[in-house]
This record gives C-alpha cells, structure tokens and sequence, in this order.
C-alpha cells in the first residue's frame, strides 16, 4: 500500500479513519507473520506500516478532543 499522508487523513472522518486504522493493524500483524517465518522481502515496510498507525491514532485523537 502507499503511504499516507497526514493532510489526506485530516479530510476523513473519525469512522473512516477508524477503519483505515483496524485495516493497518490488520496489515501490521500480516507483516509481523511475514517477518517471523522469513517470507519479508521488505523489511521497512513493518516500520512505515507502525508510523502509519501512530499518524492515525494521533489525528483521530485530536479530532475526539475537538
């Protein structure tokens, strides 16, 4: 998948950002089973998938509190 950017994820709101967040937690575990079996050819992809999921917590938690 490509990476998202903080502007695209301000636009949606909290329940499609929910759901984009439950699909990369989702692809994160997929990416860990890869990772343990040795079956990766992308090793980064763990550590952009992880930085993904902390930019969609932090905007969704900054739209709840406004």
């Amino acid at each position: 998948m490509a990476q998202v950017k903080a502007k695209e994820l301000n636009d949606l709101t909290a329940d499609e950002l929910k759901e984009k967040l439950e699909a990369r937690k989702k692809e994160l575990f997929s990416l860990r089973l890869q990772a343990k079996l040795g079956k990766l050819e992308k090793h980064s992809s763990v550590r952009v998938t992880k930085r993904e999921i902390a930019r969609m917590m932090t905007i969704l938690k900054q739209k709840e509190r406004s």
